[in-house]
C-alpha cells in the first residue's frame, strides 16, 4: 500500500489498485476561525496551505469521511467533490447530512462493507475521555475508523479521531494490522484534555503490535494540536522506534 499525507487528516490511501481520499479539507490557509473552547482557539486554521492542487486531491476512486467535523470535511470540499463519487460514512446521521449537501452515492460503513474487492470494516473510537464524552457529547460526537483488507495487500487500520481506548486496543489485537495510521497530534480542549492521541499513545500502539508500521498524521494544521512533528520525531528517536513510526511531511508519499 501507499499513503500520501496531504494535510491534517486529509490523505490518499492507495490500496489494491484503488485510491481512497480520506477526510477531505480543502480550504485555504487560515480560512476558518479557531474552534471554541479548544487550545489556541484564537488561531485561524488550517495553519498551512495544501501541498498539492485541489484537483490532485480530488483525483480518487472513492472517499471516506470518518466523521463530519469541519476539520475532516469542510465546505470547500463539500462543494468541490463529485456528488456522484462513492463516499463512505459511519452512520445514518452522516449519510443524511451528506445527502442534504447533494451527494448521491453514499454508503454506510459496516463490518462487511466492500469497494470493488477491498473489504472495509468500520471500527469504533472515542473522541475524548468518558467524562468528556459525557459533558460534550453533542460537540465531540461519534467517531470511527476503518480496516482496509485485501488478499494482496497489507491490512491497514485507519484509527480516525480517537484517544487510546479499549476499542482501539481491541481492534489492533483482533485484526493484527500491518499498517496503523494514527491521528497523533494530541488535539486538546482549552482545559488541556486530549481528544485524539499523542506521543505516549503512539508508543502504546507500537508496544501493542511491534511488527506494525505506524504512520502519524493530524499534525500542525489545526491550532488545537498540542505537539509538532519535530516534538513527535524527538520522542520517537528517544524511544528507539524510528523504523516503526513514520511522520510524513505534507505532500509526502510513503510506500510500505
Amino acid at each position: 500500500m501507499k499513503y500520501r499525507q496531504i494535510r491534517n487528516a486529509t490523505a490518499h490511501i492507495y490500496f489494491a489498485g484503488k485510491k481512497f481520499l480520506i477526510d477531505p479539507v480543502l480550504g485555504k490557509k487560515e480560512a476558518y476561525p479557531g474552534f471554541e473552547n479548544t487550545l489556541n482557539s484564537h488561531l485561524s486554521w488550517p495553519r498551512v496551505e495544501l501541498p498539492i492542487r485541489i484537483n490532485e486531491v480530488l483525483d480518487c476512486d472513492a472517499v471516506i469521511v470518518t466523521h463530519t467535523h469541519p476539520d475532516h470535511l469542510d465546505e470547500v470540499a463539500i462543494q468541490a467533490l463529485d456528488k456522484n463519487k462513492t463516499i463512505f460514512v459511519q452512520n445514518e446521521n452522516d449519510k443524511e447530512f451528506l445527502a442534504y449537501k447533494g451527494f448521491n452515492n453514499i454508503k454506510i460503513l459496516s463490518e462487511d462493507s466492500y469497494f470493488k474487492e477491498i473489504k472495509l470494516i468500520i471500527t469504533k473510537g472515542q473522541h475524548g475521555s468518558d467524562e468528556l464524552i459525557k459533558n460534550y457529547k453533542e460537540k465531540l460526537g461519534v467517531v470511527s475508523g476503518v480496516i482496509f483488507s485485501h488478499k494482496n495487500e497489507k491490512t491497514t487500520y485507519l484509527a480516525g479521531d480517537t484517544i487510546w481506548c479499549k476499542e482501539v486496543e481491541n481492534t489492533i489485537n483482533k485484526y493484527q494490522p500491518e499498517v496503523i495510521i494514527l491521528n497523533a497530534g494530541d488535539a486538546q480542549l482549552a482545559d488541556g484534555s486530549s481528544i485524539i492521541m499523542g506521543k505516549e499513545d503512539t508508543l502504546k500502539a507500537h508496544l501493542t503490535l511491534p511488527k506494525a508500521t505506524i504512520i502519524a498524521t493530524h499534525l500542525e494544521a489545526v491550532g488545537h494540536s498540542a505537539i509538532t512533528r519535530k516534538e513527535l520525531k524527538k520522542f520517537i528517536k528517544k524511544n528507539n522506534i524510528e523504523k516503526s513510526v513514520l511522520v510524513p511531511e505534507d505532500g509526502e508519499i510513503i510506500e510500505i
